[in-house]
């Protein structure tokens, strides 16, 4: 746990003086109802919310890095919980000893920056080295995973990063999005491309890294709600956000794998009541909430195929009828599953296809000519915050 005391804190725009500061991680097993109990709130806190809200509080996750400031009498004062790079809750005690919840939007800067150096480790030392950015140096790992061998890689080869990364409170903040690299692999560039319609790799031929793609997990009659990454509505004046796609299906409808997985979870989860998690390859995780019941014989380490049945549609937890809520993530970051579902190709084609090479080619020859800038690109250097396991790649 760190402590941080400030002698002026602001916090939400209000004054805290000589007050302590806690960013604590959110342990596990921990719900929002849980902590409500721990600091003695009111669980109808809760329960008054709209659905939309109820389903933000059931995302968030263990290890989640949030503010909490307890008052004199160490009861809660404020807390704020994020719960994607873009949202977060707001629970703060009135003047009359009740609470409010609020959702609120994140701030932070964003860098858009090039990262150049020659190997003279491995890729994740060096890009350590030079930045000390966890998660930019196991994307780059990942984003290069089907295409490159980096035990051919030569002292002296050439990485190069052109990213975008979110900065908050002086630390890295959620993940890093790597909008084209290019790595030396003894002597041969080999480049990786970042398309924005559906946020996939491809190389500079126009063909997807990924190796897979997704399906609509269930046969629904409409989508009833739209994923919305954060909105502020003009007339009930407060941020909204809905963090994935809501499919009307009936009740007992099949619900499928989306890709091949592994699951992560599977039981019950706050306001989404009967909810499986599924990892898959690239860092991408789908949930699928509100369920009825699960298929048999299905269990966390189980592993799934795509269009793999694996439960079924109903209306558990916190829903107004039966449908089938899926949530999309890359890397914990919510995105917009129909962007995946739809866009999401193994390979380009048509006017599509010749518009990304001519970008593609453009950006690798960027690329190749900044290795002269070695010595003039300076990258930023922050204390990450974020805990993420090295992916092992030898040294040279």
């Amino acid at each position: 746990m760190k402590k941080i005391i400030l002698l002026v804190f602001i916090f939400l725009s209000t004054f805290a003086f000589a007050k302590e500061v806690q960013e604590l991680s959110w342990p596990r097993g921990e719900t929002f109802l849980t902590f409500l109990e721990k600091y003695g709130i009111s669980q109808s806190l809760y329960y008054t919310l709209p659905k939309e809200d109820k389903e933000l509080c059931s995302e968030i996750n263990e290890g989640t890095s949030f503010h909490l400031m307890l008052d004199e009498d160490d009861s809660l004062k404020q807390v704020l919980i994020p719960v994607s790079e873009d949202i977060q809750l707001h629970i703060a005690k009135q003047k009359d000893g009740t609470y409010k919840f609020q959702t609120l939007p994140i701030s932070y800067q964003e860098i858009e920056e090039t990262l150049v150096l020659e190997t003279s480790h491995s890729p994740y030392l060096d890009i350590m080295n030079k930045t000390n950015n966890k998660n930019l140096a196991n994307e780059l790992i990942r984003a290069f995973k089907s295409s490159v061998n980096f035990r051919g890689m030569q002292k002296g080869d050439f990485v190069v990063i052109k990213y975008k990364q979110k900065i908050r409170l002086g630390k890295y903040f959620g993940q890093p999005e790597i909008i084209a690299a290019m790595v030396e692999v003894n002597g041969d560039n080999n480049f990786i491309f970042r398309h924005e319609r559906d946020g996939q790799y491809y190389d500079i031929h126009g063909k997807s890294l990924t190796n897979f793609t997704f399906k609509t997990p269930v046969r629904y009659t409409r989508i009833s709600s739209r994923f919305q990454k954060r909105r502020y509505h003009p007339v009930l004046k407060r941020y909204r956000a809905h963090l994935g796609v809501d499919y009307a299906a009936p009740r007992g409808r099949k619900i499928y794998a989306a890709a091949d997985g592994r699951i992560v979870f599977r039981g019950r989860k706050g306001g989404y009541g009967n909810t499986i998690i599924i990892q898959h390859k690239n860092g991408l995780r789908t949930l699928y909430a509100h369920q009825y019941k699960f298929k048999g014989g299905l269990r966390r380490g189980s592993k799934v195929r795509k269009g793999q049945h694996i439960g079924y549609v109903g209306s558990t937890g916190l829903s107004s009828g039966p449908h089938l809520h899926l949530g999309l993530y890359r890397n914990g970051r919510a995105i917009d599953p129909l962007k995946i579902i739809k866009v999401t190709k193994s390979k380009l084609r048509g006017k599509e296809k010749r518009v990304f090479i001519d970008y593609a080619k453009t950006m690798s020859n960027r690329l190749k000519n900044s290795t002269k800038d070695l010595n003039v690109l300076i990258p930023t250097k922050l204390e990450d915050s974020l805990s993420s396991t090295p992916i092992t790649i030898r040294n040279i």
